[in-house]
């Protein structure tokens, strides 16, 4: 069964050539296209895509808003956000992320990149581009929890994972995929996935790079660590 994608993007001949590339792609069907933020949420509501390959500046409506509206409508809890963008600063990543992006690439990244990136958040791997280092996650997290936003991710949720679970959880905060947790635990990538999935229910978080954030601000993991 092909991905089904939206391609978000007001920057029409980029647009354009990311859907030539998705459509010549196998596995990949691009069911619409938006100009504007507010376009790709109603194009995630007319469509119920399973990715939706989001640029961050656009008018009317930013890529990060719209994530965040996309996130915040439970009909569209299965629809994944890759973020695509030329801007790759940190406050972007950290921005993104807290929207509920499941990934985030770079619009210099090679075709067969960015295909393989749909399939990635498509499988419910998270997807970050090489300047999203786990020390750098680590830090701005640190800093934004310390602000603004102490108390939001409540501690004992976390310790009411099973001990596998919070094995799990530090894996996929250092960036493991499924594949790679189940070499490194021995387990089949279907237990390792399943366990991913029990976490996300438990923790509330509509995607993978959510977890990321819960092992960093519940201080399961530590930055640089």
């Amino acid at each position: 069964m092909s991905v089904r994608v939206v391609v978000a993007d007001d920057q029409a001949l980029i647009r354009s050539a990311v859907v030539e590339l998705l459509r010549s792609a196998d596995g990949v069907e691009v069911v619409a296209e938006a100009v504007d933020g507010r376009e790709a949420v109603a194009r995630s509501r007319e469509h119920h895509p399973d990715v939706v390959l989001m640029d961050i500046r656009m008018p009317v409506l930013d890529g990060i808003a719209a994530t965040a509206q996309i996130r915040g409508d439970e009909t569209l809890r299965t629809v994944r956000v890759l973020i695509l963008t030329t801007f790759e600063e940190d406050e972007y990543l950290l921005a993104a992320l807290r929207a509920g992006a499941d990934g985030f690439i770079g619009k210099g990244a090679e075709p067969e990149e960015i295909v393989h990136a749909v399939h990635a958040v498509d499988d419910g791997d998270a997807l970050l581009s090489p300047a999203a280092t786990r020390s750098l996650i680590g830090r701005f997290l640190q800093i934004d929890n310390a602000a603004t936003n102490r108390g939001r991710y409540d501690v004992a949720r976390v310790a009411q994972l099973t001990p596998r679970e919070r094995e799990i959880l530090v894996l996929v905060a250092s960036g493991m995929s499924n594949q790679e947790i189940a070499e490194q635990l021995v387990i089949s990538p279907y237990t390792a996935k399943t366990h991913v999935n029990n976490m996300m229910t438990k923790l509330d978080a509509p995607g993978r790079a959510q977890l990321v954030i819960w092992a960093y601000e519940s201080g399961l993991v530590t930055p640089g660590a």
